[in-house]
């Protein structure tokens, strides 16, 4: 554990892995630049201070600053997720609440089980884990919604014509926008352990904890994401839909 130790020295020279895509995007000509700049200063200042900060709870150990930090994980997240939805109404608050709901229910039953205890140290890494994973799903699933509500518009108009409800109209349309969300945790529960170690398990590993049990608790992560993301999609998905359709049960022109 104490080989763990990055100078900065070291981490001064891994800037030039940062240099290196850089370059790349430059020859390529993607035109990534300050977004590739943006981002790296963003996570320098923003991990910084997040350490800082999760240094002073842990040491107090106090109950209601660990609901804070929960609680600016989740606003955060929600956040991120509703600038994914196409500038739809009430995408915060939607997110927001498939965010709470997801998290909420997934780390509830690990607290009620004992699998972890409501300490900084577990809850807040925890809470991270699922709400990140539960944001990227609703994120692509209204990336999808808003695809396909624009890819299938006449579509959606005819059956509307027909006579069908707001939900049959976009049954399918919901059924695989959830389906994208769900599809990359999906693909990583399917490749885990023999393509990528994820976190969890490397980082109990580097901190000297056995294998066996780190892979245990690298288990437990997988289907806590597996559940989170699941509910948080279904969710956002089924409170996003009906945001397309007017009072009329007609296409909002605007989307």
């Amino acid at each position: 554990m104490t080989n763990l130790i990055v100078s900065p020295l070291a981490l001064s020279f891994a800037v030039t892995l940062v240099v290196i895509a850089l370059i790349i995007n430059w020859h390529e000509r993607i035109g990534l630049e300050k977004d590739i700049i943006v981002g790296v200063i963003r996570a320098v200042i923003q991990l910084t201070v997040v350490g800082y900060v999760l240094t002073y709870v842990i040491k107090l150990d106090r109950g209601w600053l660990t609901g804070g930090m929960v609680a600016i994980i989740l606003l955060n997240a929600a956040y991120n997720a509703g600038k994914r939805a196409n500038k739809m109404p009430h995408a915060f608050i939607i997110s927001g609440l498939a965010l709470l709901v997801a998290t909420g229910l997934t780390l509830c039953l690990l607290l009620v089980v004992g699998t972890i205890k409501f300490t900084p140290s577990q809850v807040v890494p925890i809470t991270g884990m699922i709400a990140s994973n539960a944001m990227i799903a609703i994120g692509l699933a209204y990336r999808s919604l808003a695809v396909s509500f624009h890819d299938q518009r006449q579509a959606i108009l005819e059956r509307l014509a027909l006579g069908a409800t707001m939900k049959q109209a976009a049954s399918k349309l919901v059924r695989q926008a959830i389906r994208m969300g769900m599809a990359p945790t999906i693909d990583s529960a399917k490749t885990v352990g023999l393509v990528s170690l994820p976190g969890m398990m490397s980082g109990l590993i580097f901190a000297g904890i056995n294998p066996t049990k780190a892979i245990m608790y690298q288990i437990m992560v997988t289907f806590m994401l597996l559940a989170a993301t699941s509910i948080g999609s279904v969710i956002a998905c089924y409170l996003m839909y009906p945001q397309y359709f007017n009072q009329d049960l007609q296409l909002n022109h605007e989307f």
